[in-house]
């Protein structure tokens, strides 16, 4: 059985298209995806909440993003999170937690408007 620790799936849109960052021996492809979940508060109102989270796909797989993925784009992604601190310029610490990608599906276009 696949190894359950620190392990987490997503399916969302793309909030922008993928940003690449071509390194010595290998690439990166960085953007967003929202997830949106709905609910009834308790007078019987729909409600959604979407929540933003950070996605980092390395090598071949950041090649298929790049290609592939566009802003509106539903997708499904497989990974672990990673949470990163570092100090702002202004001397404040600042906190980063993103999802580094294992896997990744397409599941299909920008909705028709």
């Amino acid at each position: 059985m696949k190894s359950l620790r620190n392990s987490v799936t997503l399916i969302g849109r793309l909030g922008k298209d993928p940003e690449v960052k071509v390194f010595e021996k290998s690439k990166k492809a960085t953007f967003s995806i929202a997830t949106t979940d709905s609910y009834k508060n308790a007078k019987g109102e729909k409600v959604e909440d979407t929540q933003w989270h950070n996605v980092t796909i390395w090598g071949k797989l950041a090649d298929v993003a790049a290609k592939y993925l566009k802003k509106g784009n539903e997708v499904c992604v497989e990974g672990k999170l990673i949470h990163r601190a570092y100090e702002s310029g202004k001397g404040e610490k600042k906190f980063f937690t993103e999802v580094n990608v294992n896997d990744m599906l397409m599941l299909g276009g920008k909705p028709k408007e």
